[in-house]
């Protein structure tokens, strides 16, 4: 589980566009994109979806629930539906922290590429939070991310994308279902937030 959150977490907490010389990393058109996750486990599909203009992200974990990235409004959770349904709050000010971190990145492109059949270029990047390389599309789709973090290794690459409408009733909170805190009180995958 904590390489598939170490994966997203590459992607999930990202900026429109960092600089002029880096990708788009935030959708800026409604998609929904299949996964494949390769990292520390067995490799495993995920989805991800976006809603673009609520800056809303929702990524769909097989067997385990879902999470929610409000960007717009800086909150987040994640629904457990095991062994039953769950809601933990996601500390998005540990999240803001790494954001910081991918701003300050160094990209560098590499060139064109298509992957599941869609354009995108590959970039490089390199940071205190480690680094790698991504294949993304002109409109902020990342299709490809590959790159090492903590002492991990792990990736995505994209099977099926799917551009269209997205329900926002999808990435509301559940009514009624019981709250928890998130273990530890940090998010898996991430640093903690450092104190100023």
């Amino acid at each position: 589980m904590r390489s598939i959150f170490l994966a997203i977490s590459a992607l999930a907490f990202s900026l429109p566009a960092l600089a002029q010389d880096a990708p788009r990393l935030f959708p800026s058109r409604d998609v929904a994109v299949t996964y494949r996750v390769s990292g520390a486990g067995p490799m495993q599909e995920i989805t991800m979806a976006w809603a673009a203009a609520a800056r809303l992200m929702r990524v769909e974990l097989p067997g385990m629930g879902y999470t929610i990235a409000d960007f717009a409004g800086q909150k987040g959770f994640a629904v457990m539906e095991i062994p039953q349904p769950m809601v933990m709050d996601i500390p998005m000010a540990q999240a803001a922290a790494h954001v910081r971190a991918l701003e300050s990145a160094r990209f560098t492109k590499l060139g064109a590429d298509r992957v599941a059949g869609v354009a995108c270029t590959n970039w490089r990047h390199e940071g205190p939070q480690g680094s790698g390389t991504g294949c993304f599309t002109d409109d902020g789709v990342m299709l490809r991310s590959q790159g090492a973090a903590q002492g991990m290794q792990g990736g995505l690459e994209a099977l099926r994308v799917t551009y269209g409408t997205q329900d926002v009733a999808r990435f509301q909170r559940p009514a009624g279902t019981p709250a928890m805190q998130m273990p530890g009180g940090t998010l898996p995958g991430l640093p903690p937030a450092s104190k100023k």
